[in-house]
């Protein structure tokens, strides 16, 4: 497809997301009901690349993104049209653009219900769900399990650390990604005979906190790197995205009283993404939905 296409009376142009106010971007996210700030919003810019679509006076109307972590393999995230073009084929024209910036690489993303059929129609096979929990925290946590190793904080110095034992669970090595998740994050890492076998971000995001990525090998071993984060989150907003339906882990976030308020679907193109297998590190708990 062109770098252009026409919506009713008007031509919208690709513009790089670099380019476009913070604010407009914010008033995009806000359209749809998506919580990105400002902040959310350059933090991203900051660890990927976007296009939006723009008019001849600069009206935002669409964007994209994308977060290539090699040359064989890349996430998407942060499609969205305005309401006002969303049955005008401007998604379909923005996931055009980013096939024609991604070149081969192997692709996920986290659909919502809106856009399923899209991608569905543009090649993508579903994977699985992802259960969105969050809530205003009005209760300390639940009771833990016994801790089985030691707990301790890690600093953004150390980042390098946890990145081989993330590379294991994601599947890819993203330790750029987790140097700028950890600027400002609380991150805390669960030890075994002094080797790293979990950790856990809090970070702030949207309408308070989001605790994640958590990685880790068991239901126990999550529920630790949760639970480390919430008890100090009391009265504040907190969400966390994992792709666990059932088990310890979904059942103790359930008893923190958050509320399960929406699902969206993992897909991928080309290459299947998700590849668990037991007892190896295990992502929990999703950066974001744009990151994974």
């Amino acid at each position: 497809m062109g770098r252009t296409v026409r919506v009713k009376s008007f031509e919208l142009v690709a513009k790089d997301i670099n380019d476009v106010d913070v604010k407009l971007l914010h008033a995009l996210s806000i359209g749809v009901g998506w919580p990105h700030r400002p902040k959310d919003w350059n933090f991203l810019r900051r660890a990927g690349h976007g296009i939006v679509a723009v008019d001849g006076i600069d009206r935002v109307f669409g964007s994209a993104m994308w977060f290539p972590y090699s040359q064989e393999f890349a996430t998407i995230g942060l499609v969205i049209t305005s309401p006002r073009t969303q049955a005008q084929g401007t998604g379909r024209w923005l996931m055009e653009q980013v096939f024609e910036r991604c070149g081969d690489r192997n692709l996920t993303l986290n659909s919502t219900h809106a856009a399923y059929h899209l991608y569905l129609s543009l090649g993508f096979t579903k994977e699985a769900t992802v259960y969105l929990w969050q809530g205003e925290l009005v209760s300390p946590p639940p009771p833990v399990p016994a801790l089985a190793g030691e707990l301790s904080s890690l600093s953004t110095a150390d980042i390098g650390e946890i990145a081989a034992l993330d590379e294991r669970a994601f599947g890819t090595n993203r330790q750029k990604l987790l140097a700028l998740l950890s600027e400002g994050a609380s991150i805390s890492v669960l030890r075994r005979g002094g080797e790293a076998v979990g950790f856990s971000m809090k970070r702030e995001f949207g309408r308070g906190h989001v605790i994640g990525p958590i990685v880790a090998s068991n239901d126990f071993d999550a529920i630790q790197l949760t639970a480390v984060h919430l008890k100090d989150l009391a009265g504040q907003f907190v969400r966390v995205d994992t792709r666990e339906q059932t088990g310890l882990f979904a059942d103790f976030l359930q008893q923190s009283r958050l509320g399960m308020t929406d699902t969206v679907t993992t897909m991928s193109k080309g290459r299947r993404f998700l590849n668990r297998k037991e007892n190896e590190p295990w992502v929990y708990g999703l950066a974001g939905h744009a990151l994974s």
